[in-house]
């Protein structure tokens, strides 16, 4: 780095987390790039995304994103029944692949027992980029409820989940787990109340199975208010048998308040306004590190989307609204690449981005305010970051880019 960079940004950084500034004090100084965050950069690819988004495996190559990546993060297995189970098969081992559209530029066959689909493709991402290692996981949002099934039988459930990982079709394609329980003994789509410890006694059962040299990850809740979801588990002894943990730093806000107030779902610090404290990035990173978790193994989350608002007459922060905006694929929800020239970025606050365009309010992370977020994470000394998912970067990659690199 060069010496004159590191201030440069610190001083950015400053100003942008101490509340509203224009956009340009973002901008870091294009000459001077260096590893960011360290040790890993991680992405999700999602299992449905190779429908409406027409996102592919060969797609983290072609824009350039592969050669990026330390490891991906394949989205989501099922948890049913206290198992680990596929998610939509279909896609993960037997969707066609032509030429065109493979890695190696090499069809699939249809050859009894031949894999194919997701799997196929990440196994040939694989052989192309050696260093790359993908986890598979489990859960999400929207399939977290099994994991109060699979508290009550640590081992049985570590057990399903090795067969079908390790399973010899696809082995090779696998370095680990990641599991994604939203939420041990709290609240997302379903309620649990296994206790304390059950998420250590899932994350234990799955490291004697899987053994010490697999991958054994997990994203959790980024909720850093006193006595919230952070509070409600025992994170840190799980972290001992963890390789990283992966608060989600983001969807802090959005128009699942319908009526706002208006405010960046990704938010890296408070600001003055913040409708909830405790609801912001460093909140939970020193949380977290309060409670014993090495910052080596915290991940900083970084979204590669946008949540917006209509509706709205006050481009400043904390405004009201009458609804979420539109979004092609859910309303609220814009992917970077679409929202980030449809409703440009017009201020920062908290150390990411805002934009106010015809009566819509967005709040989403650019390349400026991700590598400022990467002079945070390295000044913390955490682990690297993570991001949720490769789909919603722009076909040259700029937001990992980003990731990969800091001012």
């Amino acid at each position: 780095m060069k010496p004159r960079a590191l201030p440069t940004l610190l001083a950015a950084l400053a100003l942008l987390t101490a509340g509203v500034v224009p956009a340009a004090v973002a901008a870091p100084p294009a000459d001077s790039r260096v590893v960011a965050a360290g040790k890993r950069v991680v992405g999700y690819f999602t299992e449905w995304g190779v429908y409406d988004r027409n996102y592919h495996v060969k797609n983290i190559k072609t824009s350039g994103s592969a050669a990026k990546l330390t490891n991906i993060v394949y989205a989501f297995g099922n948890t049913t029944g206290g198992r680990c189970a596929m998610g939509d098969a279909y896609a993960a081992t037997d969707k066609f692949y032509d030429a065109a559209g493979s890695v190696d530029g090499v069809a699939d066959t249809w050859d009894t027992g031949a894999l194919r689909g997701n799997f196929n493709q990440l196994r040939k991402l694989k052989k192309q980029y050696p260093n790359i290692k993908v986890v598979w996981s489990f859960g999400g949002w929207t399939w977290s409820g099994g994991f109060t099934d699979a508290a009550k039988n640590p081992t049985a459930f570590a057990n399903s989940c090795y067969s079908l990982v390790e399973d010899p079709r696809w082995a090779d394609v696998f370095d680990g787990i990641d599991i994604d329980w939203e939420y041990p003994n709290a609240c997302g789509l379903s309620c649990d109340a296994s206790g304390p410890n059950a998420f250590n006694n899932v994350i234990s059962a799955l490291r004697t199975r899987f053994g010490s040299s697999a991958l054994v990850t997990a994203a959790i809740t980024a909720d850093g208010t006193n006595g919230g979801k952070i509070d409600a588990t025992n994170y840190a002894v799980a972290a001992q048998k963890l390789d990283w943990i992966m608060p989600m730093t983001y969807d802090y806000f959005g128009a699942f308040n319908a009526q706002g107030p208006t405010a960046p779902h990704s938010p890296l610090t408070s600001y003055a306004g913040i409708p909830q404290a405790g609801f912001h990035s460093d909140a939970a990173i020193q949380k977290l590190k309060s409670k014993g978790i090495p910052a080596a193994k915290i991940l900083l989350g970084i979204g590669f989307y946008g949540r917006g608002w209509t509706g709205v007459t006050q481009a400043a922060p904390g405004g009201r609204a009458t609804g979420a905006a539109p979004g092609k694929y859910e309303a609220g929800i814009e992917d970077y690449k679409l929202i980030s020239t449809r409703c440009p970025s017009t201020g920062t606050v908290g150390g990411t981005a805002y934009a106010f365009c015809n009566g819509q309010w967005w709040g989403y992370d650019t390349p400026a305010t991700i590598r400022n977020k990467m002079v945070y994470a390295n000044n913390q000394g955490l682990g690297g970051a993570f991001f949720w998912e490769l789909s919603g970067d722009t076909t040259a990659g700029a937001l990992v880019t980003a990731v990969k690199t800091i001012g």
